[in-house]
C-alpha cells in the first residue's frame, strides 16, 4: 500500500444484531445463532434486525420490491454512513458485493414464470447484481461512482480492495465497501449440500470452523450485510488504519477445491504483510468455513508464512454461519471490535492462548475459484 487507509466506520446487520453494542455482547457468548429453517440449520437475522428492515420496506414503496440482499445493504450502510459522519454531497463512492445476489427474489420470478409464462415488469431490474449499489446509493444519495461484483465468498474483501485502489488512485476520497447475501433459500441449501459441506444436526457446536480433528464437512449457511467507510485522510472517528492489502489466484483441479497448502492464500498474505514483519502480526481471523480439507489447507498456508510462530486464531463461522460474500467484511467488522475492546475472542471448543496484546490483526477470505484476499487492521497508532 502507498499509505495507511483509514476505516472510519463499519455497520452491520447479521444473526448478532444490527448495532455494535449488540453484536460485540453476542461474540462475547459461547451460544450459536443457528435454527432451523426448511429442516436445515441456518443463521437468520434476529429479530430486532427484522423489524429495522420491515421499517425500510415501509418507508417507501419502492423497496417493498427489492431483495433482502438490497435491503439489508440499505440497512447497514446507512448505519455506517451516519456513524462516519458522511453527508450525500461527499460524492463518497459505493463498492457492495454479493456472491448470489438476489437468489430468493430470482427464485420467486423464475418459479411464476414457470407457472405462468410471464414474469413481473420488475423481474429484470430488482434481481441484477448491480441493483445492491445503485439502489445503496440511490438512497444515501452519493453522486459518486457505485459497483457491484461477484467473486464468491472473498467478494466483501474484494470490495474493500477495490476502495483502497481507488482512493490510492486519487480518483477518490471516500469509499463504502462491503457484502450483502441473503442465501437462505431451499435451492441455494440444496446447491451447498449437493457439495457434500452442510453441517448435519445434533452437535452443540454444528459448525466446527478451524476445528483440525473434525472428520465431517460442517458448513452452515448464514445470511446479512456489512460495510466500511474508508478514507484517505484521519478522523476523529477513525476505528482503525488499514496498513495492508493482498490478493492470490491459485490453479484449481475441482470447482470449489483449493489445493492442499492453499497457495492463493499464502501468495494473498504474503502480499499483504508486504513491509510488514510477520511477528507483528497478533491475530488471524481466518476464513475456515468448517470444512474439512478447506479449514486444513488455510492452516497449512498460514503455517507455511508464519513459520513457527503462528499467531492467535479465531473465527466467526461457528456462531453465525458462513455469509458467503458478506463473510469477509463481518471478519473485518469482528477484527475491529477486538481491536477497540482489548480482548480476545476465542472458538469455545478449541483451546488457544490469548494474544500478550491487540495491535495487528490479519483478515482472511478466499471464493470458489481459487481466489483469496488478506488485508491487515491495526490500531490508529499502530
Amino acid at each position: 500500500m502507498k499509505q495507511p487507509i483509514y476505516i472510519n466506520a463499519i455497520a452491520s446487520v447479521s444473526p448478532l444484531g444490527h448495532d455494535s453494542e449488540t453484536t460485540w455482547a453476542s461474540y462475547k457468548n459461547n451460544s450459536h445463532y443457528f435454527s432451523l429453517q426448511y429442516d436445515n440449520l441456518v443463521a437468520k437475522l434476529d429479530t430486532n434486525s427484522l423489524k429495522e428492515i420491515k421499517k425500510i420496506t415501509q418507508s417507501n414503496y419502492k423497496y417493498k420490491a427489492l431483495d433482502n440482499t438490497v435491503l439489508y445493504a440499505i440497512l447497514s450502510s446507512r448505519n455506517a454512513i451516519k456513524q462516519a459522519g458522511w453527508q450525500a454531497n461527499a460524492n463518497f463512492g459505493v463498492n457492495i458485493g454479493s456472491s448470489r445476489g438476489a437468489t430468493s427474489l430470482f427464485e420467486k420470478y423464475y418459479e411464476d414464470f414457470l407457472n405462468k409464462n410471464e414474469t413481473n415488469t420488475l423481474s429484470s431490474p430488482t434481481t441484477t447484481l448491480g441493483n445492491i449499489s445503485s439502489w445503496v446509493a440511490q438512497d444515501l444519495k452519493t453522486k459518486g461512482p457505485n459497483i457491484s461484483h461477484s467473486i464468491t465468498c472473498s467478494t466483501a474483501l474484494h470490495a474493500l480492495l477495490n476502495g483502497v485502489a481507488w482512493i490510492q488512485s486519487g480518483m477518490c476520497s471516500n469509499f463504502l465497501v462491503g457484502g450483502s447475501e441473503a442465501p437462505l433459500t431451499p435451492f441455494t441449501i440444496a446447491q451447498m449440500q449437493a457439495l457434500k459441506i452442510y453441517a448435519k444436526t445434533g452437535a452443540t457446536y454444528p459448525c466446527q470452523a478451524l476445528n483440525t480433528d473434525k472428520t465431517s464437512n460442517s458448513m452452515i449457511l448464514g445470511e446479512g450485510a456489512a460495510m466500511a467507510c474508508l478514507a484517505a485522510e484521519y478522523s476523529k472517528l477513525s476505528l482503525a488504519k488499514l496498513i495492508g492489502v493482498g490478493y492470490g489466484t491459485e490453479t484449481i483441479t475441482h470447482n470449489a477445491s483449493l489445493s492442499k497448502n492453499a497457495e492463493c492464500f499464502q501468495l494473498s498474505m504474503s502480499m499483504a504483510l508486504n513491509i510488514i514483519n510477520p511477528n507483528d502480526i497478533d491475530i488471524i481471523v481466518t476464513h475456515t468455513p468448517g470444512t474439512v480439507k478447506g479449514d486444513i489447507a488455510e492452516l497449512n498456508a498460514i503455517k507455511h508464512v508464519f513459520k513457527d510462530k503462528i499467531p492467535a486464531l479465531t473465527n466467526n463461522k461457528w456462531k453465525i454461519g458462513h455469509s458467503l460474500g458478506t463473510s469477509g467484511m463481518l471478519s473485518v467488522e469482528f477484527a475491529i471490535l477486538m481491536l477497540k475492546k482489548q480482548e480476545f475472542i476465542n472458538v469455545p471448543y478449541l483451546t488457544t492462548q490469548a494474544p500478550k496484546q491487540i495491535k495487528t490483526i490479519l483478515i482472511n477470505a478466499v471464493g470458489f475459484g481459487g481466489n483469496a484476499v488478506s488485508v491487515i487492521v491495526t490500531t490508529i497508532n499502530g
